[in-house]
């Protein structure tokens, strides 16, 4: 596939991903992932939101040819797949369920294989690239250290450099702060920031819903195999209402306000009150409970946000941290 026809199927509105009624059924019956419809918008940083179990990592296996759907089609860089996996895996970078690494070898030695193994790869600059991507994710100063030896935090950082190795038009990343310190997280974020102003699209999966609010531009949630929503990070959450949030020392007395002038989900935590915003006037509200004793030293309504809108769209919990 040459860059020229590789540009031409992104034009023609379908994304760099673009899936109709993809569907995967494993033996047993299972239903992994039921009727989805996806589309990736070029340049975008894409988060796959969902709990662990609810098809994600199904889906990117199938959008790079790794099984087969059972039904639906998947077109990634406008070309379908599993067909035209060979056509298109070139320029694509992904990691996939945590890195596959030899661990004998050192993490210089395992992108030298690595990039060895690939046809389109130029061996005269293969040194120079697997120096400049062990440095990219910070792993220089342990590129000499065998690869059984290194972190789970370590071995998520040197799939993301083999996955770097080659200017990438897509970048498919499964959980890619797996494993990592707070501070590892902040770096890989920064990274997928920086990939995605270069002009790579990101596609990246993720429970974490702090992750996804944090770095991407636009999202799809997932619950049991089906597509709950998709669109701009921004918009998600828009139609959805926020907290009312109270914060004082008499957080009972506010809460007993609240509940007599109808305000639902009335929650205490410690000094914050929070709840349903009511119709109507907020000002009346806060008058209320001034008049009533209570020392208010913070009203307000909170933007919603993921968390909330998945919890509205799907009464589920969800694990947010991150």
């Amino acid at each position: 596939m040459d860059e020229a026809s590789a540009t031409a199927g992104e034009r023609t509105g379908d994304g760099v991903i673009h899936t109709r009624a993809l569907t995967k059924r494993f033996r047993g019956g299972q239903l992994a992932v039921d009727g989805l419809d996806l589309t990736v918008p070029a340049g975008s940083v894409f988060g796959f939101l969902g709990p662990n179990g609810s098809g994600k990592t199904t889906t990117i296996r199938m959008l790079m040819g790794l099984i087969e759907p059972t039904s639906g089609t998947a077109h990634v860089l406008g070309r379908p797949m599993p067909r035209a996996t060979r056509a298109v895996l070139p320029y694509v970078g992904a990691l996939i369920e945590g890195p596959a690494l030899y661990g004998f070898l050192s993490g210089r030695d395992n992108l030298l294989r690595l990039d060895s193994a690939d046809p389109t790869a130029d061996p005269r600059t293969r040194r120079a690239r697997v120096t400049a991507a062990l440095d990219r994710v910070g792993l220089a100063a342990a590129a000499g250290k065998k690869a059984k030896a290194y972190s789970l935090g370590m071995k998520q950082r040197l799939g993301l450099a083999a996955a770097l190795l080659q200017p990438r038009r897509l970048l498919v990343l499964d959980e890619p702060t797996n494993g990592l310190d707070p501070q590892g997280m902040r770096e890989i974020r920064a990274l997928v920031r920086e990939l995605a102003s270069d002009g790579t699209t990101v596609f990246l999966s993720s429970h974490l819903l702090d992750e996804i609010e944090q770095v991407c531009t636009h999202a799809a949630v997932m619950a049991r195999g089906r597509l709950v929503t998709q669109g701009a990070v921004t918009e998600l959450a828009a139609g959805i209402r926020g907290r009312l949030v109270v914060t004082t020392p008499d957080p009972a007395d506010a809460a007993r306000v609240l509940k007599e002038r109808g305000v639902a989900d009335v929650v205490v935590d410690e000094d914050r009150v929070t709840g349903e915003p009511p119709e109507g006037e907020l000002a009346d509200l806060n008058a209320a409970l001034v008049a009533a004793g209570v020392r208010v030293r913070g009203f307000g309504v909170e933007r919603a946000t993921l968390e909330d809108a998945f919890m509205a769209l799907t009464g589920e919990g969800f694990d947010v941290a991150g």
